[in-house]
C-alpha cells in the first residue's frame, strides 16, 4: 500500500513539473506552388508546462524534406520552431510528415504534416532559327 501511495505521489509531482509542447498548427497546406518556389514553412510551438522542454530529434519520411529545429531547451512560456523545407523541384501533389520527439511526458512524439501541389514552370518558347543573329 505504501508503494502505491508513493507511486501516485511521484506521478502527481511529475505532472505538476512537466514540460508540455503545444503547436499552433500541426499541418500546413502549401497550396499550389511553382517549381523552384520557396519550400520553407515553419511550425511554431510553445512550452505550456512549467519545466524546460527539449526537442531531442525531428525525423523526416523522405529525402524531399529537410527539417531543422530549436536545439536549446525551451523554458516554460517560451516558444520554439520546427522549420521544414520541401524540395519544390519535384512536380506534382505531395503529402509528407515529420515526427518531433521531445521530453513531454504526455506527448513525446508529435507528427506534423505538409502537403500541396508543385506545378511545372512553363518554359519560354525558343526563338525561330531565322531570327537568331549571326
Amino acid at each position: 500500500m505504501k508503494k502505491l501511495i508513493l507511486s501516485l505521489l511521484t506521478f502527481c509531482a511529475l505532472q505538476l513539473t512537466a514540460q508540455k509542447i503545444d503547436f499552433e498548427v500541426k499541418e500546413i497546406n502549401y497550396g499550389d506552388l511553382m517549381q523552384g518556389d520557396n519550400g520553407l514553412r515553419i511550425f511554431k510551438f510553445k512550452n505550456t508546462g512549467n519545466a524546460p522542454l527539449v526537442i531531442s530529434e525531428v525525423q523526416k519520411t523522405c529525402g524531399c524534406t529537410s527539417p531543422d529545429y530549436t536545439k536549446t531547451p525551451i523554458m516554460p512560456g517560451e516558444t520554439g520552431e520546427i522549420k521544414v523545407s520541401y524540395d519544390t523541384n519535384r512536380i506534382g501533389q505531395f503529402t509528407k510528415f515529420v515526427t518531433v520527439f521531445s521530453n513531454d511526458p504526455e506527448n513525446n512524439s508529435v507528427q506534423l504534416k505538409i502537403y500541396g501541389n508543385i506545378k511545372a514552370k512553363e518554359s519560354l518558347p525558343s526563338a525561330p532559327a531565322n531570327l537568331i543573329s549571326k
